[in-house]
């Protein structure tokens, strides 16, 4: 569910898909981020249809006709905020570049990759008990991820507070 943070902005509204696998960091940095941008942060997971949720929680990796109305339903939502000139941060794994082009439809954005090496990842995700995906699909993460110039990339595996001031930093404002 988005934070709501409605204070008044000087500075012009921003667009960020902050993508990454399972377990990199996009709900908390996320929500951190979209504080001190005085923003909104919406957490893509909660956009899932319950047939994605489903499938994942029985350890079964989604296929791209899988994402393809969750992609759009974020599109969607990144159109709504941006015609309204909102800032705004979506967590979203955007793992292909086919997948960053549809989002992009929605108008200008910027990707920051949340960069965490795999044995960090798979710590992260077998220490949580409050998510749908198992850690046995990291692989399957890490596999289809597709980097691309348009991507900017930062180091999640630093404390929380210097990831958030290192993508703060990196995003064009």
């Amino acid at each position: 569910m988005p934070n709501d943070n409605n204070s008044p902005s000087t500075s012009p509204p921003i667009f960020v898909v902050l993508m990454g696998v399972s377990g990199s960091g996009k709900s908390t940095i996320g929500s951190l981020l979209a504080n001190d941008l005085g923003g909104e942060f919406f957490d893509g997971d909660d956009y899932h249809p319950q047939e994605n949720v489903d499938k994942m929680a029985q350890g079964l990796a989604l296929d791209d006709n899988d994402r393809q109305g969750w992609l759009r339903s974020l599109r969607d939502l990144l159109a709504s905020r941006i015609s309204e000139r909102k800032t705004t941060i979506i967590g979203c794994s955007a793992l292909r570049i086919a997948y960053r082009d549809l989002l992009s439809e929605a108008g200008p954005l910027q990707f920051l990759h949340l960069d965490v090496d795999r044995k960090t990842l798979e710590n992260r995700m077998t220490a949580r008990t409050d998510h749908f995906m198992p850690a046995s699909l990291l692989d399957s993460q890490l596999t289809t991820l597709e980097l691309s110039e348009d991507c900017l990339v930062v180091d999640a595996a630093q404390p929380v507070g210097d990831v958030v001031a290192a993508s703060r930093a990196l995003l064009r404002t």
